[in-house]
């Protein structure tokens, strides 16, 4: 019988191993609830466009109750898209040392059971999508498109988080959809300069599997940039920062942003300086250290807008 108590090798000593009811746990680690670094991710770049879209509407009434959703929404759909990634990747997770232990390579949980469990989350994610503006709802909604394709771009391109990238940056066209119901030019900025971000971080994060990818034949920019990683950071870096930046000045913000924008970038550079891409211990930290870049944005963002009611 399978020990649903056993944990996934790259994720041990958190809460779902040690205080999750031992049914739930499979379904917790399916959503990646005891690694929520993702989510923060995800969240992040809703937290920015609300903040700033509520910068530019000179009313900040609806940005608590936005975040508030958005946090909730943000958990919920990188828990689907995780297990719908886990039910495309089974076949290759299973070759892979830090993945076998999932639960569906695992055996403790089948493909019919994650497939009703992606179900109820997505259900869950339509119930917060739902409380948004008619726009808001059909912005969320296209978002799916990129989510669904995601997984196989690793099979065709060497360039799979540029994808990601689409998917994980929607969040930067959702504060202006919901806030001020239009997408305009500041968040198309905010939303390119947060893929090339997100390109960045993820390739960091893919120097973990790189010598298995490379053995089963899967692609990733870490593959493709190599011993070139760092110098195409700081490209993608300095891009993100920069269209930051634009998206800033076109929307208007205050200093407090810029401040925000300015610690962002010294974060993302200590990154670069800091990465050995042999050294998967240290890349799943700097990987993991974008949550803190992400929130002294959105702490300047915050500051910012807060300061002009």
């Amino acid at each position: 019988m399978t020990d649903l108590s056993a944990p996934v090798a790259d994720s041990t000593a958190n809460w779902v191993d040690t205080h999750a009811p031992v049914w739930a746990r499979p379904y917790l680690r399916l959503a990646r609830m005891d690694r929520p670094i993702g989510s923060w991710l995800l969240l992040l770049p809703c937290l920015w466009s609300a903040a700033l879209a509520a910068n530019m509407a000179s009313d900040n009434a609806a940005l608590a109750p936005t975040i508030a959703l958005f946090v909730i929404g943000a958990f919920v759909m990188r828990g689907a898209g995780c297990t719908w990634n886990d039910i495309t990747d089974r076949d290759l997770d299973a070759m892979v040392e830090r993945t076998r232990s999932r639960p569906i390579p695992a055996g403790q949980v089948s493909v019919k059971q994650a497939l009703a469990f992606l179900v109820l989350q997505l259900v869950t994610g339509l119930i917060v999508l739902l409380q948004f503006n008619r726009f808001a709802i059909l912005t969320g909604i296209a978002s799916l498109i990129v989510v669904a394709i995601y997984p196989f771009m690793k099979r065709v391109t060497y360039w799979p988080q540029s994808v990601l990238g689409l998917a994980f940056s929607w969040g930067a066209l959702m504060g202006f959809a919901v806030i001020l119901r239009q997408i305009n030019a500041p968040a198309l900025l905010l939303y390119a300069g947060t893929i090339s971000w997100v390109i960045g971080y993820d390739t960091i994060y893919a120097h973990q599997d790189a010598d298995d990818d490379a053995l089963i034949g899967v692609k990733s920019t870490a593959l493709l940039f190599g011993k070139r990683t760092q110098a195409m950071l700081s490209l993608f870096y300095t891009v993100a920062a920069a269209l930051v930046g634009l998206a800033l000045w076109r929307a208007g913000a205050g200093i407090w942003s810029y401040v925000g924008l300015g610690a962002f970038a010294a974060h993302l550079a200590q990154q670069i300086v800091r990465l050995k891409i042999d050294d998967p211990t240290l890349c799943l930290r700097l990987f993991r250290s974008n949550r803190d870049a992400g929130l002294l944005l959105f702490a300047g963002l915050l500051i910012d807008t807060l300061a002009r009611v």
